[in-house]
């Protein structure tokens, strides 16, 4: 299997080295306002997504304590088009053991494990699917995914799998491109399963979902992440299901987010605020030492307080049904988390 996109490759390259193309300098939105809220990241991995980069558990909590984040979020990786090496439930739910008061647990199941046969299901049905998915819910799984598979966003074994979801009540964060998760412009796709499934909290990120932010999405933006600056047009995808579907949600994480914002930064702020309701702070840890150019770029655009709870911890608080809110108080480095 190849590896990650060269796009992808790109950016983490280069926000290895401290780069982080287009990372932002000052902002014309005013006096900083500085952040008051410890963040909860949506979107954190543990284990190995590059060869020599593994990132491991305690390696998380490090990037964590660095930028102050009270809790992250570690999303399994288990289909084939989403990593040469997969993260699995179990691993997710092992770093929760360790270390509950910081890492929140999601689960993931491929749907390629139904056969889509009603003759011979396979591995699993929809009946068994539901059986897992509470398993690992009662295990302490707070959402499912990351959800990155190499089907058509509605196809009938992806509709099983939201089908499945909805039942159990796990929220899904899902992956849209032109080749995991496949939709095109317009997110008609994305919209069927958002009407066919309207008590399901989908969380949407990658390339072909931030691209649907501007109504000049092309094809060939669902498959790479558009340099800034790049002005966004009026007739969004987005804006409009977002209008349309309250169980619709987006994250900021990666260079999906990170582009969809600062490609033009004055309708990104406006966004931002527009959507404080539906948007969520996430990075994507990937690996050791990585950097990420969100953390600049938000604390350059002046967002109000309550805009800043919304998205940096209480959608996520909403959503996940997580207990207490810690979160107010200095939002410096996190005190070190101890080794087990």
């Amino acid at each position: 299997m190849s590896e990650p996109s060269l796009p992808r490759r790109r950016f983490l390259a280069a926000a290895l080295g401290g780069l982080a193309l287009g990372r932002p300098g000052r902002s014309a939105h005013g006096a900083a306002n500085p952040r008051k809220y410890r963040y909860i990241d949506i979107h954190t991995h543990v284990g190995r997504y590059y060869w020599g980069k593994d990132l491991t558990l305690a390696g998380l909590l490090k990037l964590m304590d660095r930028h102050g984040i009270e809790r992250a979020c570690v999303l399994p990786l288990v289909s084939p088009e989403a990593t040469v090496y997969p993260q699995t439930s179990d691993d997710a739910l092992a770093a929760f053991r360790a270390h509950p008061d910081r890492i929140i647990p999601f689960c993931c199941v491929d749907p390629r494990t139904n056969s889509g046969n009603p003759n011979r299901a396979g591995r699993l049905d929809l009946r068994s699917m539901i059986e897992v998915l509470t398993r690992f819910r009662d295990l302490g799984a707070k959402g499912f995914g990351e959800h990155q598979v190499g089907l058509p966003f509605d196809h009938p074994l992806m509709m099983t799998v939201y089908e499945a979801c909805a039942r159990v009540g796990l929220p899904i964060l899902f992956h849209l491109d032109d080749i995991r998760g496949i939709d095109t412009p317009g997110l008609p796709r994305l919209e069927h399963a958002l009407k066919s499934f309207p008590e399901l909290p989908m969380i949407g990120h990658a390339a072909g979902f931030w691209a649907s932010i501007s109504g000049d999405a092309r094809p060939e933006d669902f498959r790479r992440y558009l340099s800034a600056p790049r002005r966004v047009t009026p007739g969004g995808a987005l804006e409009r299901l977002m209008d349309a579907y309250p169980n619709l949600y987006g994250d900021l994480s990666e260079p999906g987010g990170y582009w969809a914002i600062h490609r033009d930064e004055t309708f990104g702020r406006a966004f931002l605020i527009r959507r404080a309701d539906r948007l969520l702070f996430g990075t994507d840890f990937l690996m050791a030492d990585q950097e990420i150019p969100q953390f600049e770029l938000l604390d350059s655009l002046n967002l109000p307080n309550e805009v800043q709870a919304k998205i940096y911890r209480g959608n996520a608080l909403r959503l996940l049904k997580l207990d207490g809110d810690r979160g107010t108080g200095p939002t410096g480095p996190h005190p070190p988390s101890p080794s087990r």
